[in-house]
């Protein structure tokens, strides 16, 4: 079998498509308490298990679902082939064009998910209610019309362009240095499990910042606007809030990038490398 084949465009999403709604189960109630503590000041975890139910920590599952399709399908799938294009499949090439790729596939995959990350976030963040897909989508038609399946999609894309260019990048280039330092094979799992854990610290760094932006425009009240957009949100929570305050959540930002970056690259990889495809 010739490892060296690479996979087209729909080869590649349909892929990705599959290694995210794997990880997506196990990650997902990071992501909930990561939510809870950038909407409510005053979160304590004990008191939501007591309140809601271990169950709650999957609030949000079936939009998750339909996100991590229209979404990471294409910012993981399209990763290669754009990286392709751009001529910067080589290990020794340069980061910004890894970047550059990554940006261009996450920017194109959160325009593709928006809608669904929306709704993701409202339905974690809802204490009291517990309306499926279909319901909440039903009830944003009719309260907000199309715009209202693009709330935030501005800090959103620019999330997803810092987001998957740093994560990709920073992957794809440890995996070369680890690679040129010990010998390991870019298929090894533990090259891959090192590149991950290392591109999930990265991304939290860069991200945190339009993390807490994106979630404060997608769940801020219909009938009272707090926020006029990514500019606004921004300097508001830095005047109001203080600067720290854009990595309020990191650690739990943190805890789920990391697994989700390690399961999402390991069984990407391992994938690709089932089908004889060239691994990222």
């Amino acid at each position: 079998m010739n490892y060296n084949n690479k996979p087209n465009i729909f080869q590649s999403m349909g892929l990705a498509a599959t290694t995210s709604l794997i990880a997506v189960n196990f990650t997902h109630p990071i992501e909930t308490v990561k939510i809870r503590l950038q909407v409510n000041k005053n979160f304590n975890l004990r008191n939501f298990i007591h309140n809601e139910g271990i169950s709650s920590f999957w609030k949000g599952i079936q939009a998750a679902w339909f996100r991590e399709i229209a979404y990471t399908s294409i910012k993981l799938g399209g990763y290669m082939p754009i990286r392709e294009a751009l001529g910067a499949s080589d290990v020794n090439s340069p980061f910004f064009y890894k970047f550059l790729a990554g940006g261009i596939s996450g920017s194109l995959g959160s325009l593709s998910g928006n809608p669904f990350d929306v709704m993701k976030t409202q339905m974690m963040a809802n204490s009291k209610e517990n309306k499926n897909v279909l319901e909440l989508s039903k009830d944003i038609l009719k309260n907000q019309g199309i715009n209202g399946f693009y709330r935030g999609v501005q800090a959103n894309v620019m999330r997803a362009i810092v987001l998957n260019g740093t994560k990709m990048a920073c992957y794809d280039k440890f995996k070369g240095m680890i690679v040129d330092k010990t010998g390991l094979s870019r298929k090894d799992v533990r090259t891959q499990f090192s590149s991950a854990i290392f591109a999930g610290f990265f991304m939290t760094c860069t991200v945190s910042p339009f993390d807490m932006i994106r979630t404060r425009l997608m769940n801020q009240p219909l009938e009272k606007k707090i926020y006029n957009g990514f500019i606004d949100c921004g300097t508001k929570i830095a005047k109001n809030e203080g600067i720290k305050t854009f990595y309020k959540g990191f650690f739990p930002i943190w805890g789920r990038f990391a697994p989700q970056a390690t399961l999402q690259l390991i069984i990407m990889d391992n994938l690709l490398n089932l089908y004889g495809f060239k691994t990222i």
